[in-house]
């Protein structure tokens, strides 16, 4: 292993296409958790050489769950991806889609946490 990515996804998002919370990349194999902020604008928390990517929203950043009021419940996965290069070799400004593409022949392994959420 190389490097990890991160990405956090909502697939029950009104788009027809879910929504991509998150994506970051080309974090060292070296790192063992992102403080609390990382997601943050400018991604001031990351480690250096890790680089977030725009969100659905076109932001990079971390935007967080709020389905729409009355939308029932909301799936969120959080993904580390275990990769066998130090870089992903994307634009910065990819999406968090093609980093998925990108990453299909790199991955080695995968630990998700799914959460849900729901504002009645």
């Amino acid at each position: 292993m190389k490097s990890f990515a991160v990405t956090a996804y909502d697939p029950d998002a009104p788009t027809g296409s879910g929504f991509w919370h998150w994506a970051v990349i080309n974090i060292p194999a070296s790192v063992t958790e992102l403080p609390i902020g990382a997601g943050g604008d400018h991604g001031g928390g990351l480690p250096q050489g890790a680089l977030q990517l725009p969100n659905d929203a076109r932001l990079k950043r971390f935007i967080g769950a709020a389905p729409p009021a009355g939308h029932g419940p909301h799936w969120y996965y959080f993904v580390v991806h275990a990769l066998d290069v130090e870089k992903i070799g994307i634009d910065p400004n990819a999406t968090p889609v093609l980093l998925g593409f990108t990453m299909l022949g790199h991955t080695l392994g995968r630990a998700v946490l799914v959460a849900t959420g729901e504002i009645k």
